[in-house]
């Protein structure tokens, strides 16, 4: 099966490449040829490219899709509160089956908003795994593993069969990771032994980091270190890959010992701000030479799942933390929400950049409206203009997922029934 998306704008994401007009085939899953032009083919699927962009698919790096039942439940609380009256009692009462139509309703917005592949962290991470098997988006799964009280080594069984069972699967869009949960979560014995089993099967970590000021209070009084140091001690930077969530509350000395890391630091910039969390310093992790990328977490606290977003919020609260409109440039966040997200997902060598014999995970951006018009800068327009509601096509593996703005993968109006009657039922009488 072969396809082509002629005359398009393409932005490959390569460094030093400036956008171009040009033609696109995949063969299989994989993109076989870029050029100005190329010739159509019989068999080819024909995908009209005037007045679009093409550009890699958004990398969602921190994500816990079935937190889409609970969006907008419990807005304009602080965190703890949030957490505790809102956020735990809800969750505890969600079955399989509703962590499965969760996560498909937040993979519908996702296609729908230019997402081609995400991390998820969550419990019956099996009904995830078929949400995306199905859906036909790529995923890296991590079922989140909490140590606080003994629950005779079930939740770590649970991550060991998800990596065991789903690695790989659904054409190769299934990866995994093992996840403990956060530094306050897990107290170090079952830390290290997560952290050895990820270095010896070579599966990375997902984990949270110094999200909040209450966290690093909390570590600081029982071991008279901060969070970042703590995973240090207990060796998570040696020799893992390593995903981390948030790091906003990170001081200079945090941030030098994350320099070398393998993986890098998920920034999630409207989560961070709903819930007053802070802004995470990532400018100053990028100039370490760390690796940044862009996560939206779940809809529970940030609401809505469109990167678009996310990559408006990031650069802008640079921008004014520091009182300077250089940080954080159009090029730069774009590249953390492709690029920079592939690596934090490991899976950089198949996807982030549009190029001959990588992956097929590309989106076609719709630029004939007014918010969009007229193109000077196209990365400008992506990083301050654009957003998922300007999303044309979305592909992913070489298999068109939404065209036109349709989705083909998902039935809207099944999925919409089962989460008015789930999201009801979970929250009554909290």
């Amino acid at each position: 099966m072969s396809m082509l998306i002629q005359q398009a704008k393409i932005l490959t994401m390569k460094d030093n490449e400036s956008p171009f007009t040009g033609d696109i085939r995949i063969v299989g899953d994989r993109i076989a040829e870029i050029a100005s032009h190329i010739q159509a083919q019989p068999d080819d699927d024909i995908i009209d490219g005037k007045h679009k962009l093409a550009m890699p698919g958004l990398i969602n790096a921190h994500q816990h899709t079935p937190m889409s039942l609970l969006r907008g439940f419990s807005d304009d609380l602080k965190l703890m509160d949030w957490l505790d009256r809102k956020m735990l009692p809800a969750e505890a009462r969600m079955t399989p089956e509703d962590i499965y139509w969760g996560a498909q309703l937040s993979i519908a917005e996702m296609i729908r908003s230019g997402t081609t592949a995400y991390a998820d962290m969550y419990i019956h991470m099996n009904e995830i795994a078929e949400a995306v098997t199905e859906t036909g988006i790529r995923a890296s799964l991590t079922r989140g593993m909490v140590f606080v009280e003994d629950d005779g080594g079930r939740r770590l069984q649970e991550a060991v069969d998800l990596v065991q069972r789903w690695s790989g699967k659904a054409e190769g869009r299934i990866t995994t990771m093992y996840g403990p949960h956060s530094p306050y979560t897990c107290p170090v014995e079952p830390l290290r032994e997560v952290i050895t089993m990820a270095e010896q099967e070579n599966v990375p970590i997902h984990i949270h980091l110094a999200e909040t000021k209450e966290e690093v209070v909390k570590i600081r009084d029982r071991y008279d270190m901060t969070p970042t140091e703590y995973l240090q001690e207990a060796g998570m930077f040696e020799r893992a890959h390593v995903l981390l969530a948030h790091g906003v509350h990170l001081n200079r000395r945090d941030i030098g010992r994350l320099k070398g890391m393998r993986g890098g630091v998920a920034h999630n910039p409207v989560s961070n701000l709903k819930l007053g969390c802070g802004i995470a310093p990532i400018t100053e992790m990028i100039a370490q030479g760390i690796n940044m990328g862009l996560g939206t977490d779940g809809a529970g606290s940030a609401t809505t799942v469109d990167m678009f977003e996310e990559i408006k919020a990031a650069t802008w609260l640079q921008k004014l933390d520091y009182g300077d409109p250089t940080r954080l440039p159009a090029k730069a966040i774009l590249r953390m929400a492709t690029r920079g997200s592939a690596e934090l997902l490991n899976i950089q060598h198949d996807v982030g950049v549009l190029e001959v014999g990588r992956k097929a995970d590309l989106i076609l951006i719709d630029l004939k409206k007014p918010h969009l018009q007229p193109v000077h800068e196209l990365e400008s327009l992506l990083a301050y203009s654009v957003n998922g509601a300007d999303v044309d096509t979305t592909i992913v593996n070489g298999r068109v997922l939404m065209r036109g703005r349709q989705l083909l993968t998902i039935n809207e109006e099944e999925l919409f029934r089962q989460v008015e009657i789930r999201a009801k039922r979970i929250v009554e009488a909290i």
